[in-house]
This record gives C-alpha cells, structure tokens and sequence, in this order.
C-alpha cells in the first residue's frame, strides 16, 4: 500500500481513531491539528506525520495544501460543534462556524483535487453527522453545516466519479468522543428559551456518554474508502440503517417530532 492519506482534526475522536486505522492498513497518514506541537506524546500515533491547519484561516489552507503534496485519499473530519437557541446565536460564531465546518473543508477540497484527478484516483470522505437527516431543535447552526457539507459532496460525486475520484458522506450517530466538553454553548441571559435548551442539551449530553466509540466510526470510513465505487452515504451508530428506512417511510412532521420528543420536547 503506498497510497497517501490526509485526516484533517486527527489529535482526538473520530480523526484520530481514523489517522490510526489508516495506518495500521499500511497508508502513509498526515494527520491535521491547528497546533501539532500541543498534541500530548500519549495522543500522538506512532508513524503518522502532523501538520498544522486552520479551516478558518485561508493561509492556513493554502500552506497544508502545499506542504502536504501528493493525496490519495482526504478525511475532511475537523469541525467545530455549537449549540443555542437561534435567536441567541452571535453573527460572528455562526460565520465561524461555517468557515471551519463547511468553507474550509471545500476549500482545502478544492486544492487537492487535481492531483488526485490527474492520476486517476482519489478518495474524499466529508465526516458529517446523522443530524443533517434529522434535525434537531437548538442545533440548527450545526446542523445547517453539516447538511451543506453533504450537499457539496452528493452533488460534486457525479463531477468526479469519471475521473476515479469518489467523493462519500459518513453520518455518524450520536458518538462518545468527549466533544460535549468542546462544545460552544449560545444563551442570552434570561432567554425565553431557557428551559428547553437545558432540556434538550441534557438530552443530548445523556445520548453521548452512552454513544459509539470514535474506533466504530473510523471502520466505516475505512470501508468507503477502500471501496471500489464508494455509496454517496454511510450511516454509523443511532440504529443506522434503520432510521434511514422510517425517514423514507414516515412523513416528516412524524420524523421531526420524535426527535424532538427524544430530547424532552413536547412539540
């Protein structure tokens, strides 16, 4: 195996888990930390190069793009995760928000795309999250990324294919990888929406210690990656592939309701 894999967000969860997998499956990993050198030595993989990178920095981009050279297979994992009532929501975090999650990782896309359709091959996996199928009350800034992100990569799919470029979209299901600590929380003082958000996020919070481990998440991103024709969607944790099955069936007024019920609504 000597092909080349970049992992964008590979210091923690689900970037490293998948930094790691890869390999061990013999690739040459490039794994991505805003700050590689405050990567602790016990989280650091033994064989995978680190390169700095910030998705909301233009430069950034560009330099990880140049530095990294030739890429066969691009992770776009690193994000950031936000919550908070939409009304409560400042301009300047949803921008950024956006920048990390969604412009950043089309960018970076963008520069190493040639390559990989010059030689006549590549693998691009946009980890995005089973939120963008199923929306969730306090999330909609989350959730809009992740749903612009799959967009970009059902769409550009049928732009590469023919070049035998592959682009998937993995949606994880509610995951245990510590990002609840990460997280950036939205509330006006005395908001109105106070109680539910506290609802919802207890919800939320309670999900993710029970959630899949980051390990489960990487396999599946292994198993498209190494697939011959790549599907537009894999789905991982939260009973996939069963729920994708009754979004299909159920109307959408019932699939938005139990998930709002899910977590202590009562819409």
């Amino acid at each position: 195996m000597n092909r080349t894999a970049l992992v964008t967000g590979a210091s923690s969860g689900i970037g490293h888990a998948t930094a790691r997998a890869l390999h061990a499956r013999g690739y040459r990993v490039i794994g991505t930390s805003r700050n590689p050198d405050a990567i602790p030595e016990a989280a650091r993989i033994v064989g995978v190069e680190y390169l700095a990178l910030d998705l909301t920095d233009s430069a950034s981009i560009e330099k990880c793009a140049s530095d990294v050279g030739q890429v066969d297979v691009l992770v776009n994992n690193a994000g950031e995760s936000q919550s908070g009532p939409l009304e409560d929501l400042p301009t300047d975090a949803i921008e950024r928000l956006f920048a990390s999650n969604v412009l950043g990782p089309v960018r970076l896309t963008q520069l190493l795309l040639p390559g990989m359709r010059d030689r006549g091959y590549g693998r691009v996996v946009m980890v995005g999250s089973m939120l963008a199928s199923f929306p969730l009350a306090y999330r909609s800034s989350y959730v809009a990324t992740k749903a612009a992100i799959k967009g970009f990569a059902t769409a550009m799919r049928f732009e590469t294919a023919p070049f035998g470029v592959w682009v998937t979209t993995v949606e994880p299901g509610v995951i245990n990888t510590g990002i609840r600590e990460r997280r950036s929380k939205y509330l006006a003082p005395e908001s109105p929406y106070t109680n539910d958000f506290h609802t919802v996020l207890e919800a939320l919070e309670n999900n993710e210690r029970a959630g899949i481990a980051a390990d489960r998440v990487a396999r599946t991103i292994i198993e498209s990656v190494e697939s011959d024709k790549p599907r537009s969607l894999y789905a991982v944790g939260s009973n996939a592939p069963h729920v994708y099955v009754f979004k299909r069936l159920a109307p959408r007024s019932v699939i938005e309701t139990t998930v709002a019920r899910r977590h202590g609504l009562n819409p």
